[in-house]
C-alpha cells in the first residue's frame, strides 16, 4: 500500500509503464483546457464568495436541483463530508410523480449547463416559491432557466461554457454549494502539488496502462467494491464520468458500483465464479478507533466477534476480499483513506478525472462529448409534442 498524497493505493498487480502515456499526460496537464483549469487553485470562479456569503450563508435548508453531472459531484461532496456539514441538504435529481413541496424557507441551488434540461425545468417550477431564495447556475445564453431566473429576480451564476457537467465538480457547479455547506473550497484544489508528486503522477499512468490492458483483454466491466456507505455518491459520480466519457464508437467501460458487504450476498458469486470480464477497485475508509463502538454481547456471540466494532468487521471483510481475489487471480486495485476532508476528496476527484481523460486519449475517443445522450432528449420532446 503506497501513500500517494492524501490517500493510499495498492495498485493493480501487473505494473505497466508507458512512455506514450507519460507524454500524453504531460500534454493534458499543460493544456489550456478549461476542465484542467478548474482543478487548479487559481481557477477564476464566476461568483463572488463575499456576495454569496453575505446574502446566503444563513440558510439552514438547502435544496440542490439538477440532473447528472450538474448534481452528482455536489452529492458526492455532501455524502463524503457530511460529518463536517451542519446544514440540512436535499437533492432533487429525478422526477417523482407524487412529489411533496418543501414549505421551509430554504435556498434552492438550480444547476443546468444548457439551461434547457427537461427534468430540471420541471423541478425548478415545482420547488421555487415566494418564500425561497434561488441561485441558478447556467450558461450565459438565452436559455429557459436563465429567463426563469430573471423573472424570479434570482441570483444567476455563469456556468463555464467549456466544462461539461460530469467534469464540473471543482468549478462553480460543485464549489459554490460546497462553500454554502461551510466547507473550505480552497482545500479541494491541490492540482499543482499533485502533478509534481512523482507517486501521484506515476501511479496515474500505471493505472491507465493496466486498465487499457484489461480493455484489450475484453475486460470491460469496472466494478467498484465499496466498503464505505458515505462514498456511494462519489462512485455514482465516477460511474457517470466513466460511462459518458468513454462509452463511444462501440467502445467503453461499464462502471458498476457494488455496495459491500451486502453485495457479498448477491453479486460476489458472479464476480468470483462467473465470466472473467471484470477488473475491480476496492475502496475502504478507515474509521478512528472508538471503544464505545464495540458490539454488545447480548446473546452468546461467537468468540471471534466479541468486542469487535463494525469497523473491525468491515476491515476484515475488505482484507478477505483482497485475499480471495488474489488467490483467484482477479485484477484489482485498492484505495484506502484514513481521513475524510476536502484534501482527500479533491485528490480523488483529480485522480479520477485525469485517469478518465487519459484513457480517452489512449483509446482514441473524445472524452469530452456525449452525442448519444441527445437522442433520448429529442425523442422525448417529439412524443410530448404529439400527445
Amino acid at each position: 500500500m503506497i501513500k500517494i498524497k492524501y490517500f493510499f493505493l495498492k495498485d493493480f498487480t501487473k505494473e505497466k509503464k508507458s512512455k506514450i502515456l507519460k507524454k500524453k499526460l504531460i500534454e493534458i496537464v499543460n493544456s489550456k483546457n478549461e476542465i484542467i483549469n478548474s482543478l487548479k487553485p487559481d481557477y477564476d470562479y464566476s461568483f463572488s464568495k463575499k456576495l454569496i456569503n453575505r446574502t446566503y450563508k444563513n440558510f439552514f435548508f438547502i435544496n440542490v436541483i439538477g440532473m447528472g453531472g450538474s448534481i452528482l459531484g455536489t452529492k458526492a461532496i455532501f455524502g463524503f463530508l457530511k460529518n463536517k456539514i451542519k446544514k440540512k441538504v436535499k437533492f432533487t435529481d429525478n422526477l417523482v410523480p407524487n412529489y411533496k413541496k418543501i414549505n421551509n424557507k430554504n435556498l434552492n441551488i438550480i444547476v443546468s449547463k444548457s439551461g434547457n434540461t427537461l427534468e430540471t425545468i420541471i423541478n425548478s417550477n415545482i420547488y421555487t416559491c415566494k418564500n425561497n431564495k434561488n441561485i441558478f447556475i447556467t450558461e450565459n445564453t438565452e436559455n429557459y432557466l436563465r429567463k426563469f431566473a430573471m423573472k424570479l429576480k434570482a441570483e444567476v451564476v455563469d456556468h463555464n461554457n467549456f466544462i461539461g457537467g460530469r467534469y464540473s465538480v471543482l468549478s462553480e457547479v460543485g464549489m459554490l454549494p460546497a462553500f454554502l455547506f461551510g466547507l473550505n473550497v480552497d482545500k479541494f484544489k491541490k492540482f499543482n502539488e499533485l502533478i509534481k508528486n512523482k507517486l501521484f503522477f506515476n501511479n496515474l499512468i500505471n493505472n491507465v496502462a493496466n486498465i487499457f490492458y484489461y480493455i484489450k483483454k475484453k475486460k470491460f466491466n469496472s466494478v467498484i467494491i465499496n466498503y464505505d456507505e458515505d462514498s456511494d455518491d462519489l462512485f455514482k459520480w465516477y460511474q457517470q464520468l466513466v460511462a459518458e466519457s468513454l462509452g463511444k464508437k462501440g467502445m467503453g467501460i461499464f462502471p458498476i458500483v457494488s455496495s459491500m458487504p451486502k453485495d457479498n450476498h448477491s453479486l460476489l458469486q458472479l464476480y468470483l465464479d462467473g465470466p472473467k470480464n471484470n477488473f475491480f477497485t476496492i475502496f475502504y475508509a478507515h474509521e478512528k478507533k472508538n471503544k464505545n463502538n464495540a458490539i454488545k454481547n447480548y446473546f452468546n456471540l461467537e468468540k471471534y466477534i466479541k468486542n469487535k466494532s463494525i469497523s473491525n468487521i468491515l476491515e476484515a471483510k475488505k482484507i478477505a476480499t483482497e485475499n480471495v481475489f488474489l488467490k483467484n487471480k482477479l485484477p484489482f486495485r485498492s484505495i484506502n483513506i484514513y481521513n475524510k476532508n476536502e484534501e482527500v476528496l479533491g485528490e480523488l476527484f483529480t485522480f479520477f478525472i485525469l485517469e478518465t481523460i487519459l484513457l480517452g486519449k489512449i483509446m482514441k475517443i473524445n472524452p469530452f462529448d456525449q452525442p448519444a445522450v441527445e437522442l433520448i432528449k429529442k425523442e422525448t420532446k417529439i412524443i410530448l409534442q404529439h400527445n
